[in-house]
């Protein structure tokens, strides 16, 4: 009886929750509804909820007491130390999400248990508050006082924030917890008093700190309550740096962070929506305006075939999109996470094939790509780099960003499978599923092995007739007039074109059956802005293929700061596969590629590859697993390879031996590199030129980065400038190592070269012996510059 008990509370749960969601995103379907089917996606989700099970919840639960003055039951995880909090939140919007998705008794217990602890946090702080951000009570106050420059010592405090914020709706939202939905609201009434005093002024300049989605979830608190006061603060957290522009049709995304900017637009995005929905028509257009060009730019300029972007956290600008297969920090899972987020909420404003077609390549490429299909790690940056490789978390142990995201992805893989109107339904993906369209009594069986196999099967089962509007996109890959859809003999998508939606109205009947046929051609897609690199892909499928297992460094991430990075050894790029002869002479070869028996979506390529590396065979990235990998490939004729050999060559062998070398690095200017190096700065600025990032400080100010020496004796420091810096006002300052002066140095018209310029210094044994970090510090002078400084690194002589 007791169990009897129990699974109905269960069922009851999740019912809550499928009908909160629904009541937050409007025409999709809660995931409860949208029963996973056997396939890639289905073993991803049920590998992802084991994972999550063996997260110590009291650990990450230990900064939200710690704050909140209450005794913790488990001591908090070092790692990502001082964004404390944020995967905690992560991981209460990923239990929710799975168990949402599953109906796992356990992510319900935990994902409860989580609240209710929570709950005491906010009824020990008394004002609604809860967070886990280090010393955030007086963070908060100086802030609500005006003191918004204070933001900076801390790490992106309104970004770790969000999380909890975001934690809690989901919480309510898909896991029908109700007390998570007034602590929500709580914690967003609390907010509003913090930022009430602020200026517009001030506003726009603390929001130049990163603070993820905290527009969108001011957004959703309106949605779940009607109350304007949170729409109004919502707008308040617009950063109009990224608004103004973006709605401008002004592409200002160079160099910039991308995943500060993908969360803000998520938020635009959505108060377009729900501002177009309460009649606020000014406001929707503007937002509207800017959330779709930045979908856009991104998608459409800034992205890779894998359909991920950034490089080193940043937009590459156009000149400068080689570095995405020179550097070993590729797109980072993240960016791609919040991006399909963008995606979602557009679709729902208009619901065009374009936003199904690249929904459809992040997740298949990129996102599932990202979980280790054993033992389930998560994947920060997946590197572009010929030869390259990526590394993995572990439970308990590694605290990145994209850990937190990795939580939620799997679990979401029926989000967008299908989408409503009162009298249509659409099929976006084809991802084997079941979907319970209750409200007509309609089920959908789709049934397939796709991308393994190019068919798809829909089966209608209702108990009686009804009619309906069927929409099914014709993706954009699959060729005009390639398409079938056939129903009781009659196709369908004979008049249907590339990237559109195959309409079927009728009276539908219990056992129709639709039964599509996608057939998928090869293409090559080329890097943004570099022809001469190019992917490969069949279908929606981005081919790659495995070039080894040789030093595979720190393939699982400990408890180390920069464990998220592939720090091992860089491989040549003239020791990588390269494709020579004439484009239409390779794609040529390519549409010849033999299938490899037994192995679906696995090809051989007669002719395509020189003799030593014949026997390659390309195979679907999302299943390329611990070992070194290619997904650009090199194309030129043989004239053009022989001229880009002698002309980098040298410059890539300079490269290595700096990167074999290189015990740490950090690029001055840039958040991530700097937040790792746990910066600290007085009467500093940033800027960028010629395409790298630069810090300097001036007038007494200063700047400063604790650097790993691993203990290694004979190290120099390198630091790079511009070569040409000019005497007014003077470039003298101190470079001073632990507190202790390393140099005295005078950079002003010291080169006079239009070029960077590299200068090593010598580390003394006194500075290093027996450390295994040292704090380097750049100090200017009065009326003095120190630098600017484009890149700090400690090296082995």
């Amino acid at each position: 009886m007791k169990k009897y008990i129990l699974t109905v509370c269960c069922l009851l749960g999740v019912l809550a929750g499928i009908q909160a969601q629904d009541k937050l995103y409007p025409n999709t379907f809660g995931l409860n509804r949208v029963k996973l089917l056997e396939g890639p996606f289905k073993q991803a989700c049920d590998l992802n909820v084991k994972t999550l099970k063996q997260y110590d919840t009291d650990r990450l639960l230990a900064p939200y007491l710690k704050e909140a003055g209450l005794p913790s039951k488990a001591e908090g995880f070092s790692n990502w130390e001082g964004l404390d909090g944020h995967v905690g939140g992560h991981y209460l919007s990923a239990l929710a999400i799975h168990y949402a998705a599953t109906g796992d008794a356990e992510c319900r217990q935990r994902m409860d248990y989580m609240v209710s602890e929570l709950k005491r946090c906010q009824e020990a702080h008394g004002n609604g508050y809860i967070g886990g951000v280090p010393d955030g009570e007086r963070l908060w106050k100086e802030i609500q006082q005006g003191n918004v420059g204070l933001i900076w010592k801390y790490w992106v405090p309104w970004y770790n924030l969000h999380k909890t914020y975001a934690g809690l709706r989901d919480a309510w939202a898909y896991g029908g917890n109700e007390e998570a939905r007034q602590m929500f609201l709580d914690l967003c009434d609390w907010g509003l008093t913090v930022i009430a005093p602020l200026s517009d002024e001030q506003m726009e300049q603390m929001l130049e700190n990163e603070f993820g989605g905290m527009d969108e979830v001011y957004a959703d608190a309106y949605e779940m309550t009607g109350d304007v006061k949170y729409l109004d603060a919502a707008k308040r957290f617009s950063h109009h740096w990224l608004l103004d522009s973006m709605a401008a049709g002004i592409d200002n995304l160079d160099n910039k962070h991308a995943n500060t900017q993908v969360p803000k637009v998520v938020g635009y995005q959505r108060i377009a929506e729900l501002s177009a929905r309460s009649g606020h028509t000014e406001d929707a257009a503007l937002y509207r305006k800017a959330s779709e060009f930045f979908w856009q730019t991104v998608v459409e300029t800034r992205s890779l075939a894998l359909g991920g972007n950034s490089r080193r956290e940043h937009f590459a600008p156009a000149e400068d999109c080689l570095s995405y297969v020179y550097d070993r920090e590729g797109p980072e899972s993240c960016n791609t996470n919040n991006m399909l987020k963008l995606t979602e909420g557009l679709f729902r404003l208009n619901p065009e094939a374009r936003y199904a077609d690249y929904y459809e390549r992040a997740v298949l490429n990129h996102i599932l790509s990202t979980q280790h299909p054993e033992h389930g790690g998560y994947v920060y940056f997946t590197p572009a780099r010929p030869a390259h490789y990526r590394v993995y978390s572990a439970p308990n142990s590694a605290m990145w960003c994209c850990v937190g995201t990795g939580m939620e992805n799997h679990g979401k893989y029926g989000e967008l499978i299908y989408t409503h109107t009162e009298n249509e339904l659409y099929v976006n993906l084809f991802i084997a599923s079941e979907l319970d369209w209750a409200e007509r009594g309609v089920r959908i069986i789709q049934e397939t092995k796709f991308p393994d196999e190019e068919s798809v099967r829909l089966t209608i089962r209702t108990e009686k007739p009804m009619k309906f509007k069927l929409l099914i996109r014709h993706p954009h890959w699959c060729r005009t007039g390639a398409m079938q859809a056939v129903l009781n003999g009659q196709d369908y998508a004979a008049a249907s074109v590339s990237s559109s939606y195959i309409e079927i109205e009728r009276i539908w009947k219990d056992g129709d059956k639709v039964q599509l046929e996608l057939p998928m051609s090869v293409s090559v897609e080329e890097l943004p802005n570099v022809p001469q690199y190019i992917a490969i892909l069949r279908g929606p499928v981005l081919l790659g293929a495995r070039m080894g297992t040789e030093g595979l460094d720190g393939l699982v991430a400990g408890d180390d700061r920069w464990g998220h990075i592939a720090h091992g050894p860089l491989v040549s790029l003239f020791n990588t596969p390269v494709l020579v002869g004439k484009r239409d002479e390779i794609i040529a070869k390519l549409e010849q590629m033999q299938p490899v028996s037994g192995k679906p979506l696995c090809y051989t390529v007669p002719g395509l590859f020189e003799e030593k590396y014949a026997s390659l065979v390309l195979e679907p990235f999302f299943r390329l697993h611990d070992c070194r990998y290619m997904m650009y490939w090199l194309s030129m004729t043989p004239e053009e390879y022989a001229d880009y050999r002698q002309t980098v060559e040298e410059t890539e062998q300079r490269k290595l031996l700096l990167d074999r070398r290189t015990v740490d690095a950090v690029a001055p200017g840039e958040q991530q590199p700097e937040a790792d190096h746990l910066m600290k700065q007085e009467n500093s600025s940033t800027g960028y030129f010629e395409n790298e990032a630069w810090r300097d400080a001036r007038d007494g100010g200063y700047f400063e980065y604790t650097l790993n020496t691993d203990g290694l004796k004979e190290l120099t420091l390198l630091v790079r400038y511009w070569g040409n810096e000019t005497t007014d006002p003077a470039r003298a300052f101190d470079i001073l190592v632990d507190g202790e002066v390393l140099v005295e140095e005078n950079i002003s018209g010291r080169w006079n070269r239009q070029e960077h310029v590299d200068v090593e210094y010598p580390l003394p044994a006194t500075m290093t012996d027996g450390k295994e970090t040292i704090t380097v510090t750049f100090r200017s002078r009065t009326g003095t510059v120190a630098g600017g400084i484009f890149n700090v690194r400690i090296l082995k002589k």
